[in-house]
C-alpha cells in the first residue's frame, strides 16, 4: 500500500511555521510575549504574500533585507529592532528544523541602537513622587486604593503584574512586614518572569501602617473568578491590567498636591474622570512608577546588584532600561559610592608599605 510523501520542511506554509514557532515558545514564554512575537510574524507573513513568497523554502537573504529596507522606513528605530529580532528567533528555528539553509536568521539587520535610543525617559520624577505620597500622608486620602497603589508600587518597584497578583495571603503586615509576589499562570496571575520572578520584598513599617488603614477601611472584599482574595481589589474583584493603569494615572496626577502645571482647574478638569486619567501629560502609569522607584533607590546609594534582587530584573536591564537619573544625579550616585566603597581601600594603595619593605 502507497503512503503519500511527507513534504519537506521547506515547503512549509510561512503562517504555518509561524503557528509551529509559536507554539514551541509558549511553554517559556508568557502569554503576552506570544502576542507580541504573533503580531510581528504578521507583519513579515502579509509582506512575503505580496511579494508571493508562501513558503519558506523560497526564503532568501535578499528578501530579508528588502524587509528591513522597508519597515526600517515607516516605525520608530526601536521598533525596528524589536521586529528583525522577533524574525531573526523565527528563523533560527526554521533553521534548527531543516527548514531553511543555516545561517539565513544571521543575514537579518538588527539596528545598533543607542542605549537612550532604546527605552524612554518617562518616569515618575523622585520629587514628584515624594509630593505625592507626603500629601496622601497627610490628607483624608491617607490609605485610599490609590494611595495604597503608590506606597506598595513605589516601595517595591515591582511590575504592574506583580501588584495585581498579590493576594491577602502575600501581604504580611505584622512583625517586620512583607509582601510575597507569587506566579500563579493558572489562575491568571503569572509573573513575567515566571517562578524566577517569585521574591519576598520587605517593606518599611510606614508603608505597612498605609497598607493597615487600606484593609481595615477601603478594600472591597471581594474574591475573583479563581476564588481568590486580591489585595488591591475592585468592586468585582481582581482588577484587570488596564483598570490598574487607570488607578496609576489618577493616583499620581500633580494636582493632588500643587497647581495644575498645565493651567486646568483641578474641578472641572475632565483628566480627573477614571475614563480620561491617562490623557493627563503629568500623571504616569506602573511602568513609569517602576522606573522612578528604580531610579530613586540607586540614586539612594543602593548597590545596582541589590536594586535587581528587589525589583526582579537583571542589572543590564536595570542599567539599560530602568536607570534614567539625570547628569548630576549620577555624579552625586557615583561620588556618594566612591566614599562608601572605594575609599576605604585606598589603604591599599599606600606606597610606603611598598617602600619600607625595601
Amino acid at each position: 500500500m502507497s503512503r503519500d510523501r511527507r513534504p519537506e520542511p521547506s515547503e512549509m506554509e510561512i503562517r504555518d511555521a509561524i503557528r509551529r514557532y509559536l507554539r514551541r515558545r509558549k511553554p517559556d514564554a508568557t502569554d503576552k510575549s506570544i502576542e507580541g512575537w504573533r503580531y510581528r510574524l504578521k507583519l513579515f507573513a502579509e509582506w512575503c504574500e505580496g511579494v508571493d513568497i508562501f513558503r519558506v523554502g523560497q526564503l532568501q537573504a535578499y528578501d530579508l533585507d528588502e524587509y528591513y529596507e522597508l519597515r526600517s522606513a515607516e516605525i520608530a528605530p526601536v521598533t525596528l529592532e524589536g521586529e528583525m529580532w522577533t524574525l531573526s528567533m523565527f528563523l533560527e528555528f526554521l533553521e534548527d528544523i531543516d527548514a531553511v539553509d543555516d545561517g539565513l536568521s544571521d543575514a537579518v539587520r538588527i539596528p545598533d541602537l543607542d542605549p537612550s535610543e532604546r527605552s524612554s525617559d518617562t518616569k515618575l520624577a523622585t520629587d514628584d513622587a515624594l509630593a505625592l505620597l507626603n500629601y496622601y500622608r497627610n490628607s483624608d486620602q491617607y490609605g485610599s486604593r490609590g494611595h495604597a497603589f503608590l506606597e506598595l508600587a513605589w516601595i517595591t518597584g515591582a511590575r504592574q503584574s506583580g501588584l495585581r497578583a498579590l493576594d491577602m495571603r502575600d501581604v504580611h503586615l505584622d512583625d517586620e512586614p512583607w509582601v510575597d509576589f507569587r506566579h500563579r499562570p493558572d489562575t491568571d496571575t503569572g509573573l513575567k518572569n515566571k517562578l524566577a520572578g517569585e521574591r519576598p520584598v520587605a517593606l518599611p513599617e510606614e508603608v505597612a501602617d498605609v497598607l493597615r488603614t487600606y484593609l481595615q477601611v477601603y478594600r472591597h472584599d471581594v474574591h475573583d473568578d479563581h476564588g481568590r482574595q486580591p489585595f488591591l481589589a475592585s468592586r468585582s474583584g481582581r482588577p484587570r491590567e488596564n483598570t490598574l493603569r487607570n488607578w496609576s494615572y489618577l493616583a499620581t496626577q500633580p494636582c493632588l498636591h500643587s497647581e495644575c502645571p498645565h493651567g486646568k482647574d483641578r474641578e472641572g478638569c475632565e483628566w480627573t474622570n477614571y475614563h480620561e486619567s491617562s490623557k493627563c501629560p503629568s500623571s504616569r502609569a506602573p511602568h513609569h512608577v517602576r522606573t522612578g522607584a528604580i531610579t530613586w533607590m540607586l540614586n539612594r546609594g543602593w548597590p545596582p546588584e541589590d536594586v535587581a534582587e528587589r525589583v526582579n530584573a537583571t542589572v543590564d536591564t536595570i542599567e539599560t532600561h530602568y536607570d534614567k537619573a539625570d547628569l548630576d544625579e549620577r555624579r552625586r550616585r557615583l561620588r556618594q559610592r566612591m566614599e562608601q566603597r572605594r575609599r576605604p581601600l585606598l589603604d591599599d594603595l599606600d606606597i610606603t608599605e611598598d617602600t619600607n619593605e625595601d
